[in-house]
């Protein structure tokens, strides 16, 4: 029997550290923690060990595509491809930051919108059947969506978007807020918002494509939402632990062989959400 493997994006502290910790206990295979620095992914690693648990590391920034095809190339090398991979990595900006909103707006959306992507487009390709993704998204694209023009709205939520055309759409975004034209064209105030409404739609365009490009191979491909969760970027109000927050990531991340849903769907505390 060819080895599992499970690789978590961003997985050095927060709600990532604590994917792997449970994914460590619950899933019988090799767990990877991967950071964008081996410093710090090493002593994530190190922090788990001391805790009895055993995941492997390898450097991956998903902002830097050679980072990712270079991660890529190992894991279809060594493992023969994915069994599941958890696309966590995310930024948000503090609301205290004074950074002009098109600076906010294009660098949000390169990490948790494109780059995200990114990691789609050459991970997908090696998910072994069987396998399970999950895109860690949050409740905040489900409300910045009704937020939406009902134009964009209608667009979002349509099950003809493709690819392309959501990338458009993300990309009109930024370019509009360099204008101030963002309001105008239908669009709120929130770079992460925005971003997740993103990354939720891209998610259900991309098992959309699975079921029919791979129709017997039984993948799941899901974004779901973490809940507030106290973490570097949610801070220390939020009344989730990191534990808790990984709990639905999680369960979508080991959901039984054979299951055929939930599939293109977004899921919060386990459960399918209205979109």
């Amino acid at each position: 029997m060819a080895t599992k493997v499970a690789v978590v994006t961003g997985s050095n502290k927060g709600i990532g550290l604590a994917i792997v910790r449970a994914l460590c206990k619950q899933f019988q295979g090799d767990i990877y923690l991967t950071a964008r620095d081996v410093g710090r992914g090493q002593e994530a690693v190190q922090s788990l060990a001391s805790e009895g648990l055993k995941p492997m590391f390898h450097q991956l920034d998903i902002n830097d595509l050679n980072s990712i095809t270079t991660a890529a190339a190992y894991f279809k090398d060594k493992y023969g491809g994915v069994d599941v991979l958890v696309n966590n990595a995310g930024i948000a900006f503090k609301m205290a930051d004074d950074a002009p909103f098109a600076v906010q707006a294009e660098v949000t959306l390169k990490t948790n919108f494109f780059a995200t992507r990114d990691m789609l487009t050459h991970f997908l390709p090696l998910i072994k059947a069987g396998g399970r993704v999950v895109n860690v998204s949050s409740f905040v694209g489900s409300r910045t969506l009704n937020q939406c023009s009902p134009a964009l709205q209608q667009r979002f939520r349509s099950e003809d978007i493709s690819e392309d055309e959501l990338v458009g759409l993300m990309q009109q975004f930024v370019d509009k807020t360099k204008k101030g034209e963002h309001k105008e064209g239908g669009w709120p105030e929130t770079a992460y918002g925005v971003s997740k409404t993103g990354l939720t739609t891209l998610s259900m365009i991309q098992a959309r494509r699975l079921s029919k490009e791979r129709p017997n191979d039984g993948i799941l491909l899901n974004a779901c939402c973490p809940g507030w969760v106290r973490t570097d970027m949610a801070g220390p109000k939020a009344p989730k632990s990191p534990d808790e927050g990984a709990v639905t990531p999680v369960y979508l991340a080991l959901l039984p062989p054979g299951a055929t849903e939930p599939h293109g769907k977004f899921v919060s505390e386990k459960e399918v959400q209205p979109w």
